[in-house]
């Protein structure tokens, strides 16, 4: 029989197989091929995970430092992102600012205690006295002085943020007026006579 009388049987032509790809060979990463840059940015960061106790406590020192660092900013700036809880929002830069922009005789508080001390240890009666008088009718001016800037602020906050509570608000501001001005946290940001702005957001 020759080669032409072959059976189907006998041919050379298979099917198609169909072959299940290799699941150690994916066909896609299904992401775009990351940059040199991009690829470096990772692999520093992966450098940067504290991996050991002695690396984890160097992080939490740096991140301490840094947290500190940015809070000394924002006392100096008034930044609110970085101030604390209770300094933090448009009501308590507003107090600030009120009370920073007026002369108060509260600020006198702390002098006058400084003289009435100073006269005392003279051994004089009579300037002792003096300074005694002196501080009693200081003491009468500064509390005159704290009520009326209690009423002064609540009048303020109620016009200007009139659905905001007004609860710790007093303290706030009579506290900040005790304070000679280069001393207050945070920093003043408006001189003495200084018109503030309308709206604090």
């Amino acid at each position: 029989m020759s080669r032409r009388d072959k059976s189907p049987e006998s041919s050379t032509t298979h099917p198609m197989v169909e072959t299940t790809p290799d699941p150690r060979r994916p066909e896609g990463k299904g992401r775009p091929t990351p940059t040199r840059k991009e690829a470096e940015a990772a692999a520093r960061a992966r450098a940067k995970v504290p991996r050991t106790r002695k690396e984890m406590a160097a992080a939490k020192r740096a991140a301490r430092a840094e947290a500190n660092q940015r809070l000394r900013e924002a006392m100096k700036t008034g930044d609110d992102r970085n101030l604390p809880a209770r300094d933090r929002g448009p009501v308590k830069r507003f107090i600030r600012d009120f009370v920073d922009s007026r002369f108060s005789f509260i600020e006198l508080l702390i002098p006058l205690m400084l003289v009435t001390l100073i006269l005392g240890w003279t051994g004089n009666a009579y300037l002792a006295g003096v300074g005694n008088t002196m501080l009693l009718g200081g003491m009468v001016i500064i509390i005159f002085n704290a009520i009326f800037l209690r009423f002064q602020v609540r009048r303020e906050l109620t016009r200007r943020f009139p659905e905001a509570p007004l609860k710790g608000t007093t303290y706030y501001a009579v506290m900040r007026s005790f304070q000679m001005k280069f001393m207050r946290l945070p920093k003043a940001q408006v001189k003495i006579g200084e018109k503030l702005p309308e709206h604090y957001r």
